[in-house]
């Protein structure tokens, strides 16, 4: 009760005088506050007397100052550019390491991109080189002419087909430098010497289609040949001949001269080959798929029975190893 008659005693103007002096004593508080804290920076001068008057007190007093009487700039607006001033400085360091941050990250981004054009830019020629080496073996497939085998060389071959780095300016190949053949295996190397190229003959294959990988190439005589290999898939010279019975042995590049037997990992038992000569068609289906060692000739031993054996070297690229398809003669 003697709060409410304490207020009674004061008139209207004088309490929202005090109401004033109130809230801009508080925010005045604040304002140092944050200033102590760096967190804001004083643009104009508030002082506290000022301050803690009404506010037609401190317009006039503001108007003496610079003065002169006229009309005064409201409060409010004063307020709303301190506020206005002290959000532009606080954010303008934040802002500032934003752009170098977002400039850093872009110059990272144009690295990569550049470095995977050039990637996709090289497997992208590659790529052409095969495909327009695979067409030129397709487009000849129909019209090759097949040799008959002849008498094999005294010296047999020790390691499979392929393996060898290509012969340079007329350089032959040289195995040892594979990294997988041992010493004692070099002269036997050096000295076998592939069969000559056998006479056309119409019984020889010329063709071989495997649909689930995609392969249509022609088949040529001399898979130690490497003359031979570049124009499609080649058969060891002296090997059966399609339908009859034996093993025809057939190798074939998977990352050189149109990558032809590039996906043989990929055919599964029950899969189908096609082999053709020039008179007839011969189907055979896949049996079985292993990785060997470039020394186990074994896989090319004749059978008796039907069968082919497709051979090429393995991993991609890395071709240390031989990956070995045995498929048999479907009987009609």
């Amino acid at each position: 009760m003697s709060d409410k008659h304490s207020l009674d005693a004061f008139s209207v103007t004088e309490l929202e005088q005090q109401l004033y002096r109130q809230k801009r004593l508080l925010r005045h508080q604040r304002l140092q506050r944050l200033k102590k804290e760096g967190r804001v920076v004083e643009v104009f001068d508030l002082s506290p007397p000022d301050l803690l008057l009404p506010p037609d007190d401190q317009l006039k007093t503001k108007a003496a100052r610079n003065g002169k009487m006229g009309f005064p700039v409201p409060l409010m607006a004063a307020d709303e550019s301190l506020t206005s001033e002290t959000e532009s400085v606080s954010h303008s360091g934040v802002q500032w390491r934003w752009a170098v941050n977002k400039l850093l990250f872009l110059v990272e981004v144009t690295a990569v991109i550049g470095l995977l054009t050039v990637l996709f830019s090289l497997w992208r020629t590659q790529t052409e080189l095969n495909q327009e080496l695979a067409q030129i073996q397709q487009s000849e497939s129909q019209a090759l002419a097949l040799p008959t085998p002849r008498a094999t060389p005294v010296i047999g071959v020790v390691i499979l087909p392929g393996g060898h780095k290509p012969p340079i300016d007329g350089r032959p190949p040289v195995p040892e430098e594979a990294g997988y053949i041992t010493p004692h295996l070099l002269p036997a190397i050096n000295a076998y010497v592939p069969p000559p190229i056998p006479t056309p003959a119409p019984e020889q294959a010329r063709r071989i289609q495997m649909p689930a990988i995609g392969v249509d190439s022609p088949i040529v005589q001399g898979m130690y040949d490497w003359e031979q290999l570049k124009k499609g898939v080649a058969q060891k010279i002296g090997s059966a001949g399609p339908g009859q019975v034996g093993n025809m042995a057939l190798a074939g590049h998977n990352d050189i001269y149109g990558e032809v037997f590039r996906y043989l990992d990929k055919l599964s038992p029950g899969d189908e080959i096609t082999i053709s000569s020039q008179r007839q068609s011969y189907t055979y289906v896949i049996r079985d798929t292993k990785v060997v060692d470039p020394t186990e000739i074994w896989v090319m031993e004749p059978t008796d029975y039907a069968s082919v054996t497709l051979i090429s070297c393995y991993p991609y690229r890395v071709n240390t190893k031989r990956i070995v398809v045995f498929a048999d003669l479907v009987q009609s």
